[in-house]
């Protein structure tokens, strides 16, 4: 724990997020089989509370959606444009009584018309720099299923897993030591 100094002179503790500790019942490829499995523990009645997936090796995937043209900027400025129109639109029939569908319709045709110029003004800037369309994710290597040592035995015997020779936990490093390669 870290004392900080609050807004108004006070001191507050801050507390840093930790890795869960435990005993690493099965190492799993994909997000979905670690999801399963404690599925199958939360069936059987397990306390899940004291289950943790802990993904590995966390990498940054740019997945590339396709080529990027004026037509595609600007209709994806005048789509994410219709939403705050249609956002605004409502709040405002919800507030002002007197306002009625055509003010919705003229807040749609308005936010799509700005969300346009917003899409194209962006692609203009960004033009032979960057001509493609793309989505970022984080995505780990493998994960982990962790559970505590009070109930690692019970958690195995649910999942059929045989118990590991030497009981493996879930690393903690020093904050200050450089990352392994």
């Amino acid at each position: 724990m870290t004392s900080t100094q609050g807004p108004f002179g006070t001191s507050r503790r801050v507390s840093f997020p930790k890795p869960p500790t435990g005993d690493i019942l099965a190492t799993y490829d994909t997000y979905e089989e670690a999801q399963s499995a404690v599925d199958v523990l939360a069936h059987a009645d397990f306390p899940v509370q004291a289950a943790t997936i802990v993904g590995n090796d966390m990498k940054s995937v740019e997945r590339v959606t396709g080529r990027l043209s004026w037509g595609r900027a600007a209709g994806a400025g005048a789509a994410s444009g219709l939403w705050l129109g249609l956002f605004l639109g409502v709040l405002s029939i919800t507030f002002t009584p007197a306002s009625g569908i055509g003010y919705l319709v003229g807040a749609l045709l308005i936010g799509a018309a700005f969300g346009m110029l917003f899409g194209l003004g962006g692609y203009a800037l960004t033009r032979n720099r960057r001509d493609f369309s793309s989505v970022m994710q984080v995505v780990a290597s493998s994960y982990s299923l962790v559970v505590d040592p009070e109930v690692a035995n019970r958690a195995r015997n649910v999942l059929n897993i045989q118990a590991s020779p030497v009981p493996t936990a879930v690393p903690v490093r020093d904050p200050d030591e450089p990352p392994l390669a």
